[in-house]
């Protein structure tokens, strides 16, 4: 599988409001995610625990989703979420703040984009590292052995170009995890919905609190996989470390909220910001093309 990604990171970034409404295909089907990130990227159990080891505690957020016709339900905050036994079912995945990106050759915007994503280069800064998401390491891979459309193939429909130079499916995908081996994996169960009263109308509204994710975040450090079952005091000890996080990433992202303009509007005055914003207070360099 060989791809061209220079100038591009169409699956890293939130290119919808310089792309066509049909980018919009997380929000059909019956299982819509409540908030409104696009190309949220699913972490397993074992992943939030190393980035949570590795002191990113403050980049990760959960995914809670609105109960399908044939879902149990719980009901929260005046939400119907997707559950089972009552229990509702979230994913855990990298924050998408506002940056000053230049996709395309379409000149500099403001538009959401992984925490990770170096907004001048437009590459990933842990791509090689072993934090690296497998979700990511896999893509599009994943895409083309489920015959489905690739983030490349959309951004060569809109924009023009070659992204996608072949397709090729790869020996060594990870994924995808469907089924009950989801459950406790890439899918958790939070144990106690009486725990989530306010926390899902803010997840609606864009507005969760560092205490809100790391609620999330210790569930899923908690939980087992291919089970509904949570290790109590191993959630809350994860948790805690969460709240408590302080990488260059949280830092980072609060300023990024602070500087940002309307998203899909001009950030030609913000170029050159990810060395002061990012790098001084300890991102990594990008690997370089």
């Amino acid at each position: 599988m060989e791809v061209n990604c220079r100038g591009c990171a169409g699956c890293c970034i939130d290119w919808r409001p310089i792309g066509p409404d049909s980018l919009d295909r997380e929000r059909r089907g019956s299982r819509r995610p409540l908030d409104d990130t696009y190309n949220l990227v699913p972490l397993t159990r074992d992943e939030v625990r190393d980035f949570l080891d590795a002191g990113y505690g403050d980049a990760l957020i959960p995914r809670l989703f609105a109960a399908g016709g044939a879902d149990g339900a719980a009901t929260i905050d005046g939400r119907d979420l997707a559950a089972l036994d009552g229990r509702p079912v979230f994913a855990v995945g990298l924050r998408k703040p506002p940056k000053p990106v230049d996709p395309f050759g379409l000149g500099r915007r403001w538009l959401d984009a992984c925490v990770f994503l170096d907004p001048e280069t437009l590459q990933c800064r842990i791509h090689d590292d072993d934090l690296y998401p497998e979700a990511c390491a896999d893509y599009p891979g994943r895409n083309l052995a489920l015959d489905r459309e690739t983030e490349c193939e959309r951004v060569e429909a809109a924009h023009g170009g070659e992204r996608l130079l072949d397709r090729t499916v790869p020996d060594d995908l990870h994924g995808p995890r469907f089924g009950p081996q989801a459950v406790g994996s890439v899918l958790f169960v939070h144990p106690e919905p009486g725990r989530l009263g306010g926390i899902v109308g803010r997840a609606a509204e864009g507005r969760l609190t560092a205490a809100d994710r790391a609620e999330f975040v210790g569930v899923a450090v908690g939980s087992t996989p291919g089970a509904t079952e949570v290790d109590e005091s191993r959630a809350a000890e994860a948790a805690a470390r969460a709240r408590a996080a302080d990488s260059w990433v949280g830092r980072a992202v609060e300023e990024w909220e602070e500087r940002a303009g309307d998203r899909g509007g001009d950030a030609a005055d913000a170029a050159g910001l990810a060395a002061s914003v990012e790098e001084d207070r300890g991102a990594p360099p990008t690997p370089g093309w």
